[in-house]
């Protein structure tokens, strides 16, 4: 277990002058949505001086019980007690008033203000009508100083990196006296150094008295940061343990409540053939700057290429140029040799280009469409689904009754609308979709964000499968766990262009971390 319990002092007050939460004790909690029982009789509680971990797979209850706990949610039975004393807890504010604080997976800043400007927002001013962001500043630089969170009062937001954004959150929660942190995926966009840098700052804050709780997918993290783990399923509570006292194949498997298997059989394929090509690649991004910077790069019948790097690096421009998406401005994409730059994702799709979105619910798929549509979508136009211009309502129904079945997609019925589904069933629709045609290459962007463990495991397994096949993939994450356990070779890309290109066994996490910040091999890391 990483986190150790600090020595405690006899003030009740924290370094940063908040007064300090004992404890914080959830009894009970019990939250109805239509027809879903989200949390269902949980007890919870975390302690000054402790990171107390809450696990479960999407849908158990854990964004239910905090937003309960932050305001965000009244529960319909139970009752919250701080420092032993019942309290309401009705609106945000009031959990702020109560120094309870939340940082969000999707920080709640504006980008086009400055850091000071920030923190300030919707907080009454020292002078008035007349700003204070002088004195507002001074506190920043304080409380940057307490935690070595290195912040400019007066940097845009825009201009900081993710890692310097999140330090924004945290300071901005604790200038409003926060006491208790809840983070809610607080690792889930940075790179292993910025995880390092956010752990010790996490370490220190445990050792001066604040309670935190850490939600997270990321078992190792929780394993290393938290001194408490406890795992919902199914909105109700499955237990709470000591950490020392846990493995994180222990804590999977409490969560899915089977064996998960964390080291799926690779095997020794040998690669064959070049399928995908990109020469010197070039296109603009969505914000008018350079997307991808001459991208160079090959996949191999029977690999998975893994591009590894910290969101906004390219990672989307690269995946929708491939996909035909996004118009290049230079350079050429193979597909079999055959140059297919530019072209449109009809004719991709001919050539058995197959593309995992990353955002599914906008790219991969039709919400209001059923999911026997969504299974067709590709192929709608064609024997065996269509002839004539008419649609063949028998067979697109065997077919997508076949892999409701092979793909264990769970559905009401082939007729169930996609927006009613669940993230996970979701993903298995567009997987089943775009593997069940036997693709020759597979571009997957980030194709297991947001699912639980169950989930993750089963989408990591197709892509194995399909690489025994002999596909070749792509594979775009923003988990280096990921990437590790399922790539051959890994390419890292930072600001649009590709770091460098290395064998699996030469990928170690420090390595790719520093290629991830921009650093060359040899170079020194930017102070």
């Amino acid at each position: 277990m990483g986190a150790q319990d600090g020595a405690m002092t006899d003030s009740n007050k924290l370094p940063s002058g908040q007064t300090r939460i004992d404890s914080i004790e959830m009894r009970g909690i019990t939250k109805r949505f239509p027809g879903v029982l989200a949390s269902d009789h949980v007890d919870f509680d975390v302690k000054s001086g402790e990171v107390h971990a809450l696990l479960g797979e999407n849908g158990a209850g854990k964004s239910t019980l905090m937003k309960i706990l932050y305001g965000m949610y009244h529960p319909d039975e139970g009752q919250i007690f701080l420092n032993g004393k019942p309290v309401s807890i009705a609106s945000p504010t009031d959990a702020i008033n109560h120094g309870i604080g939340m940082i969000h997976q999707h920080f709640m800043l504006v980008p086009t203000l400055t850091v000071a400007e920030n923190v300030a927002l919707g907080l009454p001013s020292s002078r008035g009508p007349l700003t204070d962001l002088d004195r507002v500043s001074k506190r920043i630089v304080e409380l940057a100083g307490i935690y070595g969170l290195k912040i400019d009062p007066d940097a845009y937001v825009w201009q900081l990196s993710v890692g310097q954004q999140q330090r924004v959150e945290i300071i901005k929660a604790l200038y409003r006296g926060a006491a208790l942190l809840i983070l809610d995926e607080p690792t889930a966009v940075l790179t292993p150094q910025e995880v390092d840098e956010f752990f010790v700052i996490m370490h220190q804050m445990v050792k001066d008295g604040y309670a935190l709780i850490f939600i997270s997918h990321k078992l190792h993290e929780v394993v290393e940061i938290s001194n408490r783990v406890t795992v919902l399923r199914n909105g109700k509570k499955i237990g709470t343990r000591p950490t020392s006292e846990t493995t994180k194949q222990d804590l999977a498997n409490w969560m899915v409540g089977r064996e998960v298997d964390f080291a799926p059989d690779r095997g020794n394929i040998q690669r064959g053939e070049v399928r995908l090509k990109l020469e010197q690649v070039s296109c603009g991004s969505d914000r008018g700057t350079p997307g991808l910077r001459e991208v160079s790069l090959e996949i191999h019948s029977g690999e998975i290429l893994g591009i590894a790097g910290v969101s906004g690096n390219g990672q989307r421009e690269l995946a929708e140029t491939i996909a035909g998406l996004r118009k290049t401005t230079g350079g050429h994409i193979y597909l079999e040799e055959k140059d297919v730059t530019n072209f449109a994702p009809g004719d991709l799709t001919e050539r058995m280009l197959s593309y995992i979105p990353e955002e599914r619910m906008r790219d991969g798929m039709i919400k209001d469409f059923t999911v026997a549509e969504n299974m067709i979508l590709r192929e709608h136009h064609k024997m065996p689904f269509s002839a004539s211009g008419f649609l063949k309502l028998k067979n697109i129904s065997t077919h997508s009754e076949k892999l409701i079945a092979q793909f264990h997609v769970k559905t009401p019925s082939q007729e169930t609308l996609a927006k009613n589904l669940s993230g996970g069933n979701i993903q298995k629709i567009v997987l089943a979709r775009e593997i069940s045609r036997n693709p020759r290459a597979i571009i997957a962007a980030q194709p297991t964000r947001g699912l639980d463990i169950g989930a993750t495991e089963y989408v990591r397994e197709q892509l194995l499968d399909q690489r025994k096949r002999g596909a070749a993939v792509m594979l775009i994450s923003e988990d280096l766990d990921e990437i590790l356990a399922l790539s051959d070779r890994v390419a890292v890309i930072y600001e649009g262009k590709i770091m460098d290109i290395l064998s699996r066994q030469n990928a170690t996490r420090e390595r790719l971390g520093l290629l991830m910040a921009g650093v060359q091999s040899g170079e020194k890391t930017p102070a």
